[in-house]
């Protein structure tokens, strides 16, 4: 079995298409494991090897793409968000105590000084119009040891391919280390319950630096044999012109954009009923029911909502393809590891059916929070001979094993001990004919504790007020859960790889002074 990322690039023939981009040749398997091979021994006579952190600030793109793969097969990487202010990167590249920067030729942004202040090796990388999509060549910039690395060649399956922070909603970031063994493992697992084969092509539209665009995406379709094309960054306007060029039988997005897409659906007929697509999928956070049932009706093929997270290397449950059912507001059936309901303060998994916390246990879940040994005792336990993860989701199955996510345990509104999903109030507000996109959220409150509140955007060339949308939910919703503020909004503000978030919402809209 393939254990490791070198491994899995390893039985693809040689002249079939792997990284695709814009206006250039496709780069083949046989060009990106000659290219990892070239980028490993570089790496390697400038003393870089496996376990050597590599921070990888690119922007979107097949370069991004194919640097990640090659780079990932015999160092740690790190890809970091292009966006990031200097003082971002001065935490980021300190915590993960980089040894080396790659960045692109032209690169002057403000990972820069930071790297010079903390003796962090900069690496130029560069890649001629000339040659295929992803292909590229490195270059140390300035002078350093060169002698050879401490480990060189691919890495061991135990051995971590990959680190990415947790998001640090509310607390300092995480740092969660990926083994080899947990990329090979979800990939294949997302090449499983999407039925991958080589003559899928998948459109990346996600962010590289994201643990969705990483492994859903780009490594899921290299263990498959299939090809991946890597757009410039999502782009509601330019989707339509890929799905007609690239002709791809899949992609992966998050709500936010699968709804942007659709807003343009209608102006982008003739592509529409032409396109290929397989299937569509979605993940990284809840899609609405009524998104879900207008793309399978705009597109006419199933959408697949999947469960991923970061400690799970991403996939942990989806629904799957026909002729099983793909049901709206659920999140499919376990895929890949193991996945129960836990009692929230116990270490016990409880009933099949029961309301609790969504605990996963499998050969893509991380080993481990780094260094931190008090989240590790948080979300780590051990029973009948297995580790579960604690998620952090409160969730229930129905009788066919199917989960419904009903809300971070964090995020659930407790408005004076009644407890309220954001997520059931979203579903009801996005029935009403003028809502396009809702969020709902906790309002602090001085008597309650919390208050339920909703921001709002309408659709194009409808119009709603407050007192309608609140009326419309309180004859749908017990009171406790009818939102007691709604907000319209022209945009409701995201986060860097496109996901609504409820937590700070209320002091980001200035609703707490």
């Amino acid at each position: 079995m393939s254990d490791t990322l070198f491994d899995l690039l390893a039985p693809h023939a040689a002249d079939r298409p792997a990284i695709g981009g814009l206006e250039r040749d496709w780069l083949t398997f046989g060009q990106l494991r000659d290219l990892t091979a070239e980028t490993l021994e570089t790496l390697n006579a400038l003393g870089i090897g496996r376990g050597d952190r590599v921070a990888i600030v690119l922007p979107n793109g097949p370069e991004m793409a194919a640097a990640f793969v090659a780079l990932a097969c015999g160092t740690t990487t790190a890809p970091l968000n292009p966006a990031y202010r200097e003082e971002e990167y001065d935490f980021y590249i300190s915590d993960l105590n980089a040894k080396a920067l790659v960045v692109a030729e032209d690169y002057d942004g403000p990972a820069l000084p930071v790297a010079l202040r903390q003796g962090v090796r900069v690496i130029r990388l560069s890649s001629p119009s000339e040659k295929p999509a992803g292909w590229f060549r490195l270059k140390v910039e300035g002078d350093g040891a060169t002698a050879a690395a401490a480990a060189g060649g691919p890495a061991a399956a135990d051995e971590v391919g990959l680190v990415l922070h947790t998001s640090g909603t509310t607390s300092r970031p995480k740092i969660v280390p990926l083994l080899q063994r947990n990329l090979a493992a979800s990939a294949r697992h997302i090449g499983a319950t999407l039925q991958l084969t080589p003559d899928d092509r998948c459109l990346n539209i996600m962010p590289l630096f994201h643990i969705h665009g990483l492994i859903a995406a780009v490594l899921s379709s290299l263990a498959a044999g299939a090809s991946v094309w890597c757009s410039p960054g999502f782009n509601a306007l330019q989707v339509f012109g890929w799905l007609e060029s690239v002709r791809p039988t899949w992609y992966t997005a998050v709500p936010t954009m699968h709804q942007a897409i659709l807003a343009r659906a209608a102006r982008n007929e003739e592509i529409v009923e032409t396109t290929r697509l397989r299937l569509i999928r979605s993940s990284s956070a809840s899609l609405p029911p009524q998104v879900m049932t207008t793309l399978q009706e705009t597109f006419g093929c199933p959408v697949i909502e999947s469960y991923g997270m970061t400690e799970a290397a991403h996939q942990m449950a989806s629904n799957p393809l026909p002729p099983r059912a793909q049901k709206p507001g659920s999140v499919g059936i376990e895929a890949g590891p193991l996945v129960r309901t836990a009692d929230e303060t116990e270490d016990r998994l409880l009933a099949a059916q029961a309301t609790g916390e969504v605990v996963i246990s499998g050969p893509n879940v991380t080993p481990g929070y780094e260094a931190n040994p008090d989240a590790n005792a948080k979300s780590f336990f051990e029973l009948e001979g297995r580790r579960w993860f604690r998620t952090g989701d409160q969730g229930h199955f129905d009788a066919e094993g199917y989960l419904r996510i009903t809300g971070r345990l964090k995020e659930i509104i407790n408005r004076g001990g009644e407890k309220v999903s954001p997520l059931e109030v979203d579903e009801v507000l996005m029935d009403h004919p003028a809502v396009a996109q809702v969020v709902t959220f906790a309002l602090p409150h001085p008597k309650l504790g919390e208050e339920v509140a909703a921001a709002v955007v309408l659709r194009e060339g409808q119009e709603a007020q407050e007192r309608q949308i609140r009326d419309f939910a309180s004859e749908r919703l017990a009171d406790f859960k009818v939102p007691r503020k709604v907000v319209i909004l022209p945009e409701i503000p995201k986060g860097a790889t496109g996901k609504m978030q409820r937590i700070g919402l209320a002091e980001k809209l200035g609703l707490t002074s």
